[in-house]
């Protein structure tokens, strides 16, 4: 009888990636030697809770530990060590060297497999004097964050407007800090388009936090920050939530191929350019669906989902890893704003031809109590009606928009075969036409040239151009608020107003573009030149808010 040795499997890194390979594998192969090298204090918690820690909206610290070294010892008999840091890899002896960090002990191990899981590092500025600088990635920044909040009105300065800040700044004004939120780029979560981040920037800012745009933290001395534009700001604590890079000094020091990106090089099946050592996690680069290219996208799903595929190749399965999307979302002060695919500015920086659609649906029927509106925006490919790219904004009904979009890229429905996606309906929970089915008709009405369009950054120059802008909305809307130059003559009212419509280029806009589509297509249809401002006065008022 041929005895078979138990594979040795080696995993550096115990969050995410790394922790749900160990636990897969063990699923699978009962007999494997599985040792989890973790540099930090902990494994296996709740990173993306750190902010809600801080907050109180999770009371017990206990909560983030998932696991525990000892517990993952009793159920899946895996040999995890903490504050152990693999400082070298010998890919040819399949060797890797440890140090102990409490004892300073060091020591080698033997692998068959390797699986590099070593994330990515904050991306944090110069250090600062006098003043404590925290990122928000480990308990440990958790704890530290928590104990400089001692009493209320202390000052933070939190550098980044990405997912990570956004989530600081709302958990710190949870706690009464007095909180200046500074962003390097003109708008917050740069992986959305100005005018759909503008209503964040507005929802920030009506919560009483001071929000900087445009500028850089350039010094932070004695309890206070100095921007790029000469601004000062007090600050006892400096939380950068900046970004982050690929941690690959490990994988680089092997011999181990990094990408264009700066991350780790790895195959569909995330195997490395060194046999037997696979890599997964926030510092691998992945397959983009949208560009078809390398990129970072940096998602706790897709690290646990590699990470689960590894452990079955390990274990003898044939497995490849879908493109990605970067699906993300957050949710401030009650706002949620999610994305997937590419930003409009991505497109552009691209050099990719795309269309544009605006809608803003009711979360559910209007006649049941409690709807929300959306605002969605859609990006797709006017030659193929490819979904290039979906964001959404607002305060109920946006997480599950953005998961059936996600969802229906993947599987290469259109832009307007959206509309014929059939959803579950109930008036609480959606309309007969949902949404995203919304989504679908006003895309194939734009792609096919049956309502023409321009976007509210075209308007001003269409205007100057000597294009008549029509309101169609009611009289008292427009006496509410209205676009500068923009002539009123209301939609029940237009067909017997036709008369008042100039021979030149016509604009028309209502509140959200509904209204605007039919008063288009009649006139379409009585030889005017009439083109509907996409998302009508909504949009061109999210737009420009910052503005005004």
């Amino acid at each position: 009888m041929t005895t078979v040795q138990p594979l040795t499997v080696v995993i550096v890194g115990g969050v995410a990636g790394g922790m749900s390979a160990a636990a897969r594998l063990r699923r699978l192969d009962e007999h494997a030697q599985i040792m989890v090298f973790e540099r930090g204090p902990e494994v296996s918690y709740a990173n993306c809770g750190l902010p809600y820690y801080v907050g109180g909206v999770i009371a017990e610290r206990e909560s983030l530990l998932l696991q525990t070294p000892e517990s993952l010892r009793s159920r899946f008999r895996l040999d995890v060590r903490v504050r152990h840091d693999v400082t070298r890899i010998d890919t040819a002896q399949k060797l890797v060297e440890v140090m102990d960090i409490d004892s300073g002990r060091r020591f080698t191990q033997s692998y068959d497999r390797l699986i590099l899981a070593t994330g990515a590092r904050p991306r944090l500025n110069e250090p600062s004097s006098g003043i404590r600088t925290r990122s928000l990635r480990t308990v440990e920044d958790a704890d530290a964050i928590d104990a400089a909040l001692s009493r209320a009105g202390v000052p933070v300065v939190v550098v980044g407007g990405g997912y990570t800040g956004l989530e600081a700044v709302e958990n710190l004004v949870a706690r009464g800090a007095s909180v200046t939120l500074v962003q390097r780029g003109s708008h917050l979560l740069s992986p959305l388009d100005a005018e759909m981040a503008a209503p964040i920037t507005a929802e920030v800012r009506a919560h009483g936090v001071d929000v900087r745009l445009g500028v850089e933290v350039v010094r932070a001395v004695s309890g206070r920050v100095t921007l790029s534009d000469g601004a000062s700001v007090p600050a006892e604590l400096v939380i950068d939530a900046s970004g982050v890079v690929p941690e690959t000094a490990l994988a680089e020091g092997a011999g181990i191929r990094l990408g264009e990106t700066g991350g780790i090089a790895v195959d569909s099946m995330c195997r490395t350019s060194a046999p037997d050592v696979f890599a997964v996690g926030d510092g691998v680069e992945k397959l983009d669906l949208v560009g078809g290219d390398t990129a970072l996208i940096t998602m706790a799903g897709l690290a646990n989902r590699h990470g689960r595929m590894v452990a079955d190749l390990i274990a003898g399965r044939t497995e490849t890893a879908r493109p990605a999307l970067g699906t993300g979302i957050v949710r401030v002060f009650g706002v949620d704003a999610a994305k997937v695919g590419w930003s409009e500015r991505q497109l552009r920086a691209a050099g990719r031809d795309f269309y544009v659609v605006h809608v803003h649906p009711g979360s559910h029927a209007g006649y049941y109590p409690g709807a929300e509106t959306l605002s969605m925006k859609m990006l797709a490919d006017p030659a193929s009606d490819v979904i290039l790219g979906v964001q959404v904004v607002g305060r109920d009904g946006v997480d599950k928009r953005i998961d059936v979009v996600a969802t229906a890229m993947q599987a290469g429905i259109t832009a307007a075969g959206l509309a014929n996606l059939e959803l579950a309906y109930a008036p609480q929970f959606g309309s007969a036409k949902d949404a995203v089915n919304i989504l679908g008709y006003v895309a194939e009405n734009t792609r096919s040239g049956t309502t023409p369009t321009i976007q509210w950054h075209e308007l001003a120059e269409e205007q100057r151009g000597g294009a008549t802008l029509i309101d169609v909305r009611s009289t008292v809307e427009h006496a509410a608020d209205a676009i500068p130059g923009a002539v009123n003559v209301p939609l029940d009212e237009l067909r017997e107003r036709l008369d008042e419509v100039s021979d030149g280029p016509v604009i028309v806009h209502c509140q959200v573009g509904l209204r605007g589509h039919i008063a288009t297509r009649i006139l379409r249809q009585r030889g005017v030149d009439a083109r509907n401002l996409d998302g009508g006065y909504r949009t061109w008022r999210d737009a420009t808010l910052c503005e005004r």
